[in-house]
Order: structure tokens, then C-alpha cells, then sequence
């Protein structure tokens, strides 16, 4: 048998949920003049670099763009950044993935940032199920998704935008 796929969010949708979060993350920082985004990797990258185009393109904020890519199978924390982590202190840094489901890959994210200190750390997600294990919560989140545990939400965030979709199976 097939997986029954549900559509949630078309292209359309995909690119007003992001566009919605750039500007509550503006509101958030309105006295800021340079933030990071830190995406996860590899949806939450892809997401991270629209939101960073956002930002620059509706607030004049400076956003760098960090990627950070984690081993989510292990028991400790294994992240590898494209920059110096240091380079993050004293400044805004909004950390950013695909979906929060248990929020083991978000709690494994903020602690790439234990270590130096912050202005403000900020999670944002574009689809939130409610399902946490951890002690995790988005600030910013495009969709908030009512699912059983036996469900799954796939995002697809492409180079091309017009085959963005998010589903549920």
C-alpha cells in the first residue's frame, strides 16, 4: 500500500509562512543592526537563506548565514559550523530547522552556542507538531501542525521554489 500523502503548505504557502517569520524576527531585534541565522542543516539551511534574504530585503538589518550541520544519531553533541562560532558573541543568533517534532535536533543546535555569550538566542521553525521530548520551544514558526506521533511531515525545500512543498504521510 501507498503512503497516503497530505499536501499542507504549496509553494505559495511555503513562501508567505517566511515571509511572516522575517518579519516577527525584525520586530524582535527592531534595535539590532547585524543578527546571525543558523540553520540546520539541510532543510533548515535552505531556510535560513530565505529568511536571511527576507530580512535584508524588508529591515536594512545585516544577517550573516551560518550553516551547521549535526550527527542527530548520536547520544552527545557533534555539530561541524561554516564559520568560527565565536564569531557569533555578543550578537543575535536565531537558530533555525525545517519541522520540531521531539526537539532533539534543535536542543542539540542551541548547544553549539553554550559556550560564548549571546545577546539573544531565538529558535524558528517552519513547521511545529507539538511532539517534544525536549524542553525546546519556537519563537518564530510558520505553521503550527496537530499530528499523531505515527505521522510524518516531509518539507522539500528545493534550489527551485516552485517545487516547494510540505507534506504530511
Amino acid at each position: 500500500m501507498a503512503d497516503k500523502k497530505i499536501l499542507v503548505l504549496d509553494k505559495t504557502q511555503i513562501e508567505q509562512k517566511i515571509t511572516r517569520m522575517a518579519y516577527q524576527i525584525w520586530e524582535d531585534n527592531l534595535e539590532e543592526s547585524s543578527l546571525v541565522v543558523a540553520g540546520i542543516a539541510d532543510y533548515g539551511y535552505i531556510l535560513a537563506e530565505r529568511l536571511q534574504k527576507q530580512l535584508q530585503q524588508i529591515s536594512g538589518i545585516e544577517v550573516e548565514l551560518m550553516k551547521i550541520e549535526l550527527d542527530k544519531d548520536s547520544s552527545h553533541l557533534k555539530a561541524i559550523t561554516d564559520m568560527e562560532i565565536e564569531q557569533c558573541a555578543n550578537k543575535v543568533v536565531i537558530l533555525i530547522d525545517d519541522v520540531l517534532n521531539s526537539g532533539r535536533t534543535l536542543a542539540y543546535g542551541l548547544g553549539v552556542f553554550l559556550d560564548i555569550p549571546l545577546k539573544k538566542l531565538r529558535t524558528a521553525v517552519l513547521v511545529n507538531r507539538s511532539h517534544r521530548i525536549f524542553p525546546v520551544t519556537p519563537d518564530f514558526t510558520g505553521l503550527e501542525l496537530a499530528t499523531v506521533t505515527k505521522e510524518h511531515v516531509d518539507v522539500f525545500l528545493t534550489g527551485n521554489k516552485e517545487e516547494d512543498t510540505v507534506y504530511l504521510r
